[in-house]
């Protein structure tokens, strides 16, 4: 698809560009940020997964979605509904996909290894949802791989859901101030920065909760829906109860951490 790396690129600095400036300017909890310590391992280990996924793999979710449609692989290519139509229950059943794909996260041994590493942070903020193992960035892509060749969705589909998949977890990782009312009107849409704050709780049963990263539904249809943290969002800590020294937030520790 001509300009798909552009436009992505264009709407991932535009959303946290917004972001960053609105944590600057309302932020939703008053805590130190400690941008110098935990910024260069967060940003480090995203520039490092995007460089080996450009190395390892030859072909992107949105490119292989074009190559389904031109072969006819997956399932709504094989039931030749109507474009749009096509389009919106991919987005959907990604999403879906991706769900169950971190409830798994947590749940699968290795998996949760890997993914203990996002959740080591001890700030929530924008660069917290940058902040993901390469090897679990590896099996992510190789997962939205198979998805699409399983479906078979458009490939404008597939960059409107990718696009979405970058913007929407800076949007509900940002430590930024909502009015409780709209709060509770757009949790019925999408994940909220409060909805998903409570995932990033140190007491693991609210941690396994609020699994959604673009639409809330699917906690609230497979009962890991929880409204607010116990302690509140000002009271509840953040993070994991190991792993909290500030040499825990090198890029090189953040490395080694699935391993130890």
């Amino acid at each position: 698809m001509p300009y798909e790396g552009l436009i992505r690129l264009c709407c991932f600095l535009g959303a946290a560009l917004t972001l960053g400036l609105w944590e600057i300017w309302a932020p939703r909890l008053d805590r130190p940020a400690l941008r110098q310590l935990r910024w260069p391992g967060n940003l480090g280990l995203v520039a490092l997964s995007t460089l080996i996924i450009r190395l390892i793999f030859p072909i992107l979710p949105v490119g292989l979605a074009l190559w389904a449609q031109e072969h006819g692989w997956g399932l709504l290519n094989a039931l030749a509904l109507p474009e749009y139509a096509a389009g919106l229950a991919s987005i959907v059943l990604l999403d879906l996909a991706i769900y169950w794909q971190h409830v798994a996260s947590h749940r699968v041994f290795w998996f949760w290894r890997l993914h203990r590493v996002h959740h080591a942070d001890t700030v929530l903020d924008l660069t917290t949802a940058l902040r993901f193992h390469p090897l679990e960035m590896l099996l992510s892509l190789a997962y939205k791989l198979a998805l699409v060749l399983i479906l078979g969705p458009p490939a404008w589909a597939v960059l409107a859901f990718e696009i979405l998949l970058n913007a929407l977890p800076l949007f509900n990782h940002a430590n930024v101030a909502l009015p409780l009312g709209l709060d509770r009107v757009l949790r019925r849409i999408i994940v909220t920065p409060d909805m998903h704050r409570v995932h990033h709780s140190v007491s693991m049963s609210e941690a396994n909760t609020n699994f959604g990263f673009c639409f809330p539904w699917w906690d609230r249809l497979f009962a890991t829906y929880l409204v607010q943290p116990t302690a509140g969002h000002e009271g509840m800590a953040i993070g994991l109860n190991i792993f909290r020294a500030p040499a825990e937030a090198r890029l090189w520790q953040l490395l080694r951490m699935p391993f130890l």
